[in-house]
């Protein structure tokens, strides 16, 4: 609402100027004429030249353009508009004081203006249409930063909803594997629960915000694979490749987009019957950030991927980065499903 009261204020005080400029000419006139005292009869005679147009203005800012021409009316506007200044300039012709006084020094200078009536009513209409057109440009101004506004509440809000399926996805799982735990290593389960904990930290306060950082992601990514490595046994070879950590503190990006990709591999990479593997690589490219999340693959190939988690992460894309990034997914082996996700980055 501040921005919109700014715009309001910045068109106001435009018309004020103008007018302040426009009262002062007579006192400028007088300077530059060299007089040593300013006649206030000739100046009060001025603005009275100026009143009509002033009165005009007064009216269709304030009462014909707001009810009238921002409604639509365009036509009621026009004759209304039109009406008015015909009866200001009509009323002043006919009322003139120049047809009234007898003394010849005094009919021009009591006169509203020294112009015919009909050059008045276009001078009147050229104000008036200035003083809409301003009036319009506000108004579009104003309609397009509402309407940014609107989009930028919009999305959001769809952010939001999206992380809330994000992170309740994330939790069922985790809590599956501390509930497989508890029956086999009771005191794993408790150090996994601290590791959760600490997990829940980061999904809590660091994805509130609109950026966390990469080594925040890398750390929450380690102790969600600790986590797993737990829950399986030594037939499950899984690797993290990250960046140096040093480096890793300089990248900003969105919050729990990565741990979509190693959820799934998790989910849909892993036999209890069979050797499987899981590799996560992230790198740093110039302005990019890739993770290339590989995953055996224990089903048909028509199966595939599937879930909540690769469909939030893609509107999730499209909202944060347009057509500025690529999510490939190469199912071409029928024993490896990867998944490459390149954003681009900035330093912080």
């Amino acid at each position: 609402m501040k921005l919109f009261r700014r715009l309001e204020l910045g068109e106001n005080m435009l018309y004020t100027l103008v007018w302040v400029a426009i009262f002062l000419i007579p006192f400028m006139n007088a300077q530059l004429m060299s007089e040593h005292t300013v006649n206030f009869n000739n100046v009060i005679i001025s603005w009275g030249k100026v009143a009509p147009y002033f009165i005009i203005f007064i009216v269709n800012n304030n009462v014909l353009a707001p009810l009238l021409l921002l409604r639509n009316k365009y036509w009621k506007y026009a004759i209304l508009l039109l009406v008015m200044i015909f009866f200001i300039f009509g009323g002043i012709e006919i009322f003139d004081f120049r047809y009234w006084q007898s003394d010849v020094l005094l009919r021009n200078k009591a006169s509203f203006t020294d112009l015919e009536w009909y050059w008045n009513v276009l001078i009147g209409i050229l104000m008036s249409g200035a003083n809409s057109m301003i009036k319009l440009y506000y108004r579009t101004i104003e309609t397009e930063r509402r309407m940014a506004l609107l989009e930028k509440q919009n999305i959001e809000a769809q952010m939001k909803y999206l992380m809330y399926q994000i992170n309740p996805h994330f939790l069922m799982n985790t809590l599956n594997n501390i509930h497989a735990m508890i029956e086999f290593d009771t005191d794993m389960a408790r150090r996994s629960v601290m590791e959760l904990s600490h997990m829940l930290r980061h999904v809590l306060y660091d994805s509130s915000e609109e950026n966390t950082t990469l080594d925040k992601e890398v750390e929450f990514l380690h102790n969600y694979i600790e986590l797993m490595r737990v829950r399986y046994d030594d037939d499950v070879a899984i690797k993290l490749h990250t960046p140096d950590i040093t480096q890793c503190r300089k990248i900003k990006m969105p919050p729990l987009l990565l741990i979509v990709l190693v959820e799934n591999a998790f989910k849909h990479g892993i036999s209890y019957n069979n050797k499987s593997f899981i590799t996560v690589n992230i790198a740093v490219d110039g302005s990019e950030l890739s993770c290339t999340v590989a995953n055996s693959r224990h089903t048909a190939p028509a199966t595939g991927h599937s879930g909540i988690g690769l469909n939030n992460i893609t509107k999730r894309l499209d909202i944060l980065f347009g057509n500025r990034y690529s999510l490939t997914i190469d199912d071409n082996d029928a024993n490896v499903y990867v998944v490459e996700l390149v954003i681009p980055i900035k330093d912080k």
